[in-house]
């Protein structure tokens, strides 16, 4: 490997320690702004069911080998040590960082868009991270609430405004690749990620979708969103049990299946408390009460 990449390799990691203090959980990327390690599923199908997000126990899952935990980072990028750069997961605790993505690379004019979207809605962005990408382009980083799960977007608020949320990653700074190095700009490098405003919020949920009541029975569907929590490692138990509470409510057997979530979720580590609001939470986004 050449000097000059053994350096940039050396970099990567140390910025990719350096946000971990932070809070923030990161994967090893390549010049492509890729994952740099390869899924060890690659060259054999996998079996029925959910993917393998890493219950393998080994690395090449993507976002979600992403971890704060330094030996386990220095683990990750000895296993990737062409890696340029590192990706940041939306989405995990204790930020939950949504990803406000104002791609220019297209010859649209984000900035004016949002702008414009902040004025229509009665928000402004607060002072926060902002990361400047090689193609003019900038990454807003906010908060979002521990109950509300933020989905990716392309697109779908304007033209050139995507979204990164719950996995999803963004490119970290200090990060080198094909187009160009990222950066952080000037005064924001220091600041924590800014609570995303309510109203910007909003725009970033989906609409609830349509309701098909079913019979009350949870059937063999309503063990298989519980055997999907159970499944849950660190870093997802949340949102995996968000995402069966809501495929449970939309599907008529939220109320009859939700203390069978609960258990699962204590069993992965998650409190009463929190699989409890995230459930609620979940019949809400569905327009369901708990």
């Amino acid at each position: 490997m050449a000097t000059t990449d053994r350096q940039a390799a050396t970099l990567a990691l140390a910025h990719a320690l350096s946000a971990a203090e932070r809070g923030l959980a990161v994967i090893p990327l390549s010049r492509t702004k890729l994952p740099a390690l390869r899924s060890p599923h690659r060259d054999t199908p996998e079996p029925a069911g959910p993917p393998c997000h890493g219950e393998c126990g080994r690395f090449g899952h993507g976002v979600h080998d992403a971890s704060s935990d330094p030996a386990r980072i220095r683990e990750l990028f000895a296993a990737a040590p062409r890696a340029t750069g590192y990706g940041i997961a939306c989405g995990l605790p204790p930020h939950h960082l949504i990803g406000v993505d104002l791609d220019t690379k297209t010859g649209t004019d984000p900035f004016t868009a949002l702008r414009e979207l902040a004025r229509r809605h009665l928000f402004t962005i607060p002072a926060t991270v902002i990361v400047l990408t090689p193609s003019g382009g900038r990454h807003l980083w906010l908060s979002g609430p521990p109950d509300v799960v933020v989905p990716n977007s392309a697109g779908r608020l304007a033209p050139g405004i995507d979204i990164r949320g719950a996995g999803g990653y963004l490119v970290g700074p200090g990060s080198r690749t094909d187009r160009g190095p990222y950066t952080t700009a000037a005064g924001t490098a220091r600041l924590a990620p800014a609570p995303c405003p309510p109203a910007l919020l909003r725009l970033l949920l989906p609409p609830p979708r349509a309701h098909h009541p079913t019979p009350p029975s949870t059937g063999g569907h309503g063990q298989g969103l519980v055997q999907f929590v159970l499944a849950a490692h660190e870093g997802q138990r949340n949102t995996r049990l968000f995402w069966a509470a809501c495929r449970a409510y939309e599907d008529g057997i939220g109320p009859a299946l939700a203390d069978s979530l609960v258990g699962a979720a204590l069993s992965t580590g998650l409190s009463e408390r929190e699989a409890r609001a995230t459930i609620a939470s979940a019949a809400r986004m569905t327009g369901r009460r708990p």
